[in-house]
């Protein structure tokens, strides 16, 4: 990083991800590794079938009621 750049403008650790960047859902297909994902859960068979379950009984919507 350049000396001349300033402290706000560096990523801080500490800092919350903006809403706008948590929300990037265009409308596509939601896979089940998304919402296992979304969920913060670890990406396995076991998760996999929940996902798969769940994606079939709400759609896509599923994912929009993990994230905030």
């Amino acid at each position: 990083m350049s000396t001349s750049e300033s402290e706000a403008s560096r990523p801080s650790q500490d800092r919350a991800t903006p809403d706008r960047l948590l929300r990037a859902r265009t409308g596509t297909d939601v896979s089940p590794e998304d919402l296992v994902l979304a969920a913060g859960k670890d990406v396995t068979p076991l998760t996999l079938d929940w996902a798969r379950r769940k994606l079939a009984q709400e759609g896509p919507a599923a994912v929009d009621k993990l994230l905030p």
